[in-house]
């Protein structure tokens, strides 16, 4: 490594060899134009003198004697020799410079870049470079910061996925713990009340275990799909078949409109069904006793739309967009005494892209209900 002007830099590295580029393009343009003058200008230049003095001059020429012919002709020869080599090492001095300036300028931005990158491997995820230059290069910055944000988001999620998961653990396990404690001291009696209890607690926990099995599965796409054509009724009518009971104990009245004639869809039978058993599943969480949920077809132009409406709490506005993040409560100590995992929308967002279909929320306010619809392809 030398320092030149203060920057820093490799004999191997790119600006070395970007400098040593311009360098030798600029010694072979300087060589040339040397060699062409030297050769040249004493041909032309006696051209240019005969010309000029026609007859006149080859009687002077003829007069002259050999010696001071051949004197005039290396003193021209000479002055242009030695001009050419002050021109020479001037525009080799100032060649270099601005090499080496114009190669400082590529190299400064992805040595900045390489710099970043180790800290950014180091844990440094809120690390940028500066970006905006209309070339290539700020193309390149661009790209790498777009690269450091998604790598930052993806830590931020990692750990609080981790904080989640291990809030949610702590729940169940307390409860099973205390108990289990009371037990043991004789504290609280070993009825078949305290084991139903137990076995609720311990039931919670293998759901969430469950459902993360489930998340991690989805996130990474290691879900297996078989696609197939199928009606849209029959999977309305199999995700209402399964929750029905649940309706009726609460008191919710759950209506169903399926226009006649609505196309069929290539979508996985069992995976559509399952988001279609969230949404609803969500509904009766959030739907007080006497609401009504609707669960309604519409055709699309290339698309299925499947609609689940209910007349519930609703949803604030601010919380729309985070929504189907996972571990996302609008009521954090209202979902959690209802049993909520807090990923089964992410699930099924995962689920519904995966077949390619879209999934959104939208709710007029706290209050006012919710409406959760998503698409599936029609079948060709």
């Amino acid at each position: 490594m030398v320092v030149f002007l203060g920057f820093k830099t490799h004999w191997g590295g790119i600006g070395t060899k970007l400098f040593l580029s311009y360098l030798l393009v600029a010694g072979v343009g300087v060589a040339t134009l040397f060699l062409a003058v030297s050769y040249l200008a004493p041909v032309f230049f006696e051209r240019s003198m005969t010309e000029m003095m026609g007859s006149s001059m080859s009687d002077m020429m003829s007069g002259m004697s050999q010696a001071v012919g051949t004197d005039i002709s290396q003193a021209f020869q000479q002055a242009t020799t030695f001009s050419l080599r002050l021109a020479a090492g001037a525009a080799l001095i100032a060649s270099g410079v601005a090499s080496y300036l114009f190669a400082q300028r590529i190299v400064r931005p992805v040595r900045r870049m390489a710099e970043a990158s180790h800290r950014i491997a180091s844990g440094h995820y809120a690390e940028r470079v500066p970006s905006g230059a209309p070339d290539e290069l700020g193309e390149l910055g661009e790209s790498f910061n777009r690269m450091a944000a998604s790598l930052e988001e993806t830590e931020r999620r990692r750990l609080a996925l981790i904080g989640d998961v291990a809030h949610e653990l702590r729940t169940p396990l307390s409860s099973i713990e205390g108990y289990a404690e009371g037990l043991l001291d004789g504290v609280v009696e070993a009825s078949p009340e305290t084991f139903a209890l137990l076995h609720r607690e311990a039931g919670r926990l293998r759901r969430l275990v469950d459902d993360l099995q489930e998340l991690s599965r989805a996130e990474a796409r290691q879900i297996s799909l078989h696609p197939k054509q199928v009606a849209p009724d029959q999977l309305v009518r199999a995700a209402v078949a399964r929750l029905q009971p649940q309706f009726d104990e609460k008191g919710l009245h759950l209506a169903v409109e399926m226009p006649e004639g609505t196309p069929h869809v290539h979508a996985d039978e069992d995976r559509a069904v399952q988001v279609l058993t969230n949404l609803l599943g969500n509904a009766l969480r959030y739907t007080p006793s006497g609401g009504d949920v609707v669960v309604r077809l519409r055709s699309l132009p290339g698309d299925v739309e499947f609609v689940v409406a209910d007349t519930g709490v609703g949803i604030a506005p601010d919380h729309l967009a985070h929504i189907f993040e996972r571990f996302y409560r609008v009521d954090r100590s209202r979902s959690r005494i209802a049993g909520g995992s807090g990923i089964g929308l992410t699930i099924a967002r995962h689920l519904v892209e995966a077949q390619g279909g879209t999934i959104r929320a939208e709710s007029r306010g706290l209050g006012h209900g919710a409406v959760f619809s998503f698409t599936l392809p029609r079948a060709r």
